[in-house]
């Protein structure tokens, strides 16, 4: 049975993985990015990753799925702009410098993308016709999956969905728009208010949690001080899960798709976070029925985009048929 590897490309670590067509992880490791060394010696220490898993396993990779936090030319096996890494990755021939290292067809694809398409092949998307994926973390980002393939657009950048507009002219979003849903319901958004309401003194459970430090406040302990009785730390919550439940219900009446899947770290906060997102799909949709449509949590969690890259590996160039 052919293995496959995988590689998750971020800002501040890269994780590798072998597995096979079934979604088995049989060796997994992780090394820091070290991006300020450019774009080649963090490339040349990928394939050594690869390599040193395979050893372990014994067996050479049938094909390697990467994922890259930003814009690739799927066509090309290259990036075109990482905004989060120095040099932002500009035109990089990623599987040029990469097949011959590791001696297997190199794959790339947008992190978030390969997340998505984890979670269709291996996830809740199993026998899943119309899947969107929002992964809800530092960033959002998100993935479109229509009878079953993934929709990538020409630029392999369709499902960007942490960055429809949700409130004209609201804050500044980091792609340099205003109102976008990421500047209103990511991690940093939502922690930030966390922070302005401790330094006010309105969240005594958060303050004594965290010492008074804003730099451990994390959506983690928003979401615990929530529940010992922190008022305004829930109703933070909630606001930015209905600002979530706006943009849900957006792609709802765009795509009516069978299934909607939240993941990511914002994600774990959990029922506040669910139960919001669904009662505003249900208060806002009006044109379709949303009986049949499920919110639910990711089945693979951390493991969506690892696992996104084998089947990546596996797909190759069938990915858009």
């Amino acid at each position: 049975m052919p293995i496959y590897a995988s590689i998750d490309l971020g800002g501040t670590s890269i994780k590798g993985v072998l597995g096979d067509a079934q979604g088995k992880v049989l060796r997994a490791a992780s090394i820091p990015t070290q991006a300020h060394e450019g774009p080649e010696r963090v490339l040349a220490r990928i394939a050594d990753l690869v390599e040193s898993l395979a050893r372990e396993v014994r067996a050479r990779p049938a094909a390697l799925g990467m994922g890259c936090p930003g814009l690739v030319d799927l066509a090309r096996g290259a990036t075109l702009f990482l905004p989060n890494l120095p040099a932002h990755w500009r035109d990089v021939p990623v599987r040029d410098i990469l097949a011959p290292r590791i001696g297997c067809p190199v794959y790339l694809l947008n992190d978030v993308r390969m997340a998505t398409l984890g979670e269709l092949t291996f996830g809740r998307g199993r026998g899943v016709r119309t899947l969107v994926f929002f992964a809800l973390g530092t960033g959002i980002g998100g993935g479109v999956a229509i009878d079953g393939k993934l929709r990538l657009g020409p630029l392999g950048a369709a499902g960007e969905l942490g960055h429809q507009i949700i409130v004209p002219d609201g804050p500044r979003c980091g792609c340099g728009n205003r109102g976008c849903l990421e500047a209103l319901a990511s991690g940093p958004a939502i922690v930030a208010e966390g922070v302005r309401l401790m330094q006010i003194g309105l969240v005594p459970h958060l303050h004594a949690s965290t010492g008074g430090d804003a730099s451990r406040v994390t959506t983690k302990t928003m979401a615990e001080a929530a529940e010992a009785g922190d008022g305004a730390i829930r109703d933070a919550i909630v606001r930015a899960a209905e600002y979530l439940g706006i943009g849900v219900a957006n792609t709802i009446v765009t795509l009516h798709p069978d299934l909607i899947v939240l993941g990511g770290g914002v994600a774990q906060i959990g029922d506040l976070i669910f139960e919001t997102v669904r009662r505003v799909v249900r208060d806002r949709v009006r044109m379709l029925p949303t009986d049949g449509i499920e919110i639910e949590p990711s089945l693979l969690g951390d493991q969506a985009g690892a696992l996104g890259g084998i089947a990546l590996a596996m797909r190759g160039e069938t990915l858009g048929d």
